[in-house]
């Protein structure tokens, strides 16, 4: 396991003798997982052109680690080691997970990782365990609320961690979902993203989007990706999949690209999970998902969508997965696919995408602002300029040495 060098620069004691820019304030992103990695760019990108400010990385520990350095080092993150990282006092400590965030040194800022909190803690009272992400079990350490700042996307998730955990009440802030909101500013570079993925003009995209473990589409029906690859005509036809990087982490690249090998022979789009998945959201016209993040998104932004079985007691009632789970057209894994897509798309008519985005955020445009200005409050820091709107999503790379990748 790679494991960076304790940096003399531009943090410790005697850093100030050799950098460059002096008295800056100090910000430290705690990457826990790809899925984290990825959801915190959007937040950091807010401050960190500031020329008052320097960001560095760490590699934060959790179960599904794998491949966070290594996604640090692709966008030319400064990562420092986690044994550095928590003996040093930072202005500000950014996260989107849990693990070790109490051994941090400085104000923190808790997000969600995925489409607000919408799953119950796993083995804590069963259909009676509480949501993840706003329980006591996160959030406190001996008596300690842990983060300054709580970042909640929907005013009722408020409501559940007043219940859940009653001293951490004072550090929400409802913000909205900037995840979301990106997508919805980069809807205008669809057709770029078609072209970057190879779709070709005239064929409809049909993205399968699964999350991890034993109840989700690559767990239980990995044979839908080869299926869908023989049933659908190539000619009108392109099948893309996003798998959630805990698989990929979990059972290893190489492990996963030799299972999907027949449908990537086929001409199957596979989104490596260092790459951002939104774009082939926004690109599809199709999707086959389950109960994972990626599917809510999809609804919200208006994609047809082609809900695969969830294990309700693991959802919240409240949240954007179960309301997509109850309202959306059911995949049905006995049935041809073409004539489920087609139903699934006449049945689109704006209902349901209003309904999850309504679900999913409570401040829609409105993160980008409302996050900023609590970031500059927490550094101490007057904010520079006008607010601007965040860039569109770049578009995927494609290829490693010919293959279908994205």
């Amino acid at each position: 396991m790679y494991e960076p060098e304790w940096a003399a620069v531009p943090i410790g004691m005697d850093a100030d003798r050799w950098v460059t820019r002096a008295e800056c304030r100090k910000v430290v992103v705690a990457v826990h997982t790809l899925v984290a990695g990825q959801r915190l760019l959007d937040v950091v990108d807010l401050v960190e052109s500031d020329p008052r400010v320097q960001v560095v990385y760490t590699r934060a520990p959790d179960v599904f680690g794998a491949g966070v350095s290594g996604f640090l080092r692709s966008i030319g993150a400064l990562e420092i080691p986690w044994a550095q990282a928590v003996r040093e006092r930072f202005d500000l400590a950014i996260a989107a997970a849990y693990g070790g965030v109490d051994q941090l040194h400085g104000p923190l800022v808790l997000l969600p990782h995925g489409a607000g909190y919408g799953k119950r803690a796993n083995g804590i009272g069963g259909e009676n365990g509480p949501v993840y992400g706003l329980d006591a079990q996160r959030l406190l350490r001996d008596g300690r609320v842990l983060p300054s700042v709580l970042v909640l996307s929907h005013d009722e998730q408020r409501d559940v961690l007043a219940e859940q955990c009653p001293p951490a009440i004072d550090a929400a802030l409802v913000a909205g979902d900037p995840c979301y909101d990106r997508m919805v500013l980069s809807a205008k570079s669809r057709e770029r993203y078609r072209r970057a993925l190879g779709v070709r003009r005239g064929r409809e995209l049909v993205l399968v989007a699964s999350t991890w473990g034993r109840t989700s589409l690559v767990g239980r029906d990995l044979p839908l990706f080869a299926r869908l690859q023989r049933e659908l005509d190539p000619k009108r036809f392109q099948v893309a999949a996003t798998i959630h990087p805990a698989v990929w982490g979990g059972h290893g690249k190489r492990q996963l690209r030799a299972w999907l090998e027949r449908p990537m022979a086929r001409g199957l789009i596979l989104v490596e999970p260092e790459v951002d998945w939104r774009p082939a959201v926004i690109a599809a016209d199709h999707v086959i998902g389950d109960h994972g993040s990626t599917s809510v998104y999809a609804a919200a932004i208006g994609r047809s969508v082609l809900a695969a079985d969830s294990p309700e007691r693991d959802l919240d009632p409240g949240s954007p997965q179960a309301l997509l789970a109850d309202k959306a057209p059911r995949w049905k894994p006995g049935q041809r696919a073409e004539p489920q897509l087609r139903r699934a798309a006449k049945r689109l008519d704006g209902s349901l995408r209003a309904a999850v985005a309504a679900r999913l955020t409570s401040r829609p445009g409105q993160s980008h602002r409302v996050l900023r200005e609590k970031l500059y409050q927490l550094l101490r820091l007057p904010i520079p300029g006008k607010h601007r709107r965040p860039d569109p999503i770049p578009a995927p790379d494609l290829g490693i040495g010919g293959r279908r990748h994205a």
